[in-house]
């Protein structure tokens, strides 16, 4: 797993992105719209649906900016299972993929996540959706 910035200390007023994602440009491409147009969210990054599993074992969340195509699974698959923890059901997910499909769609809906976005127009005002989104329980069908 890689980590832009060491894991902050965090305060009332520090936010974590996960950004889960194993494309290097992408990667690079998501953390420069976040540095551009939000200054003081800490950014870590990971590969697979492991590595983030393990960050978020270990480090506070505040929101997820999640591919579908991952080496170990699906976006949408990680984000029923975390729908499904109470620890972690309340962090906004936006899934940022290259091919949203309709199953993706309603997987993710299903999962509460707020958006589907093909990479091509993902920009600041989904990042900014994710950090103001009020906090809905999600469901499982």
């Amino acid at each position: 797993m890689q980590q832009q910035i060491a894991a902050p200390q965090h305060s009332t007023q520090t936010r974590t992105c996960l950004i889960v994602e194993d494309s290097t440009f992408d990667q690079e491409r998501i953390k420069r719209i976040l540095d551009k147009s939000f200054k003081g969210v800490f950014v870590a990054v990971a590969a697979t649906i492991e590595d983030a599993r393990q960050h978020m074992s270990q480090y506070q969340t505040s929101f997820i900016l999640l591919d579908n195509n991952l080496p170990d699974g699906t976006g949408a698959n990680f984000a029923v299972e975390l729908a499904q923890d109470p620890n972690f059901a309340k962090i906004p997910i936006v899934i940022v993929s290259d091919w949203p499909t309709p199953f993706m769609f309603d997987k993710a809906q299903s999962a509460g996540v707020i958006h589907v976005v093909n990479k091509s127009d993902f920009g600041a005002r989904y990042i900014h959706a994710a950090m103001n989104h009020k906090v809905i329980p999600k469901r499982i069908n």
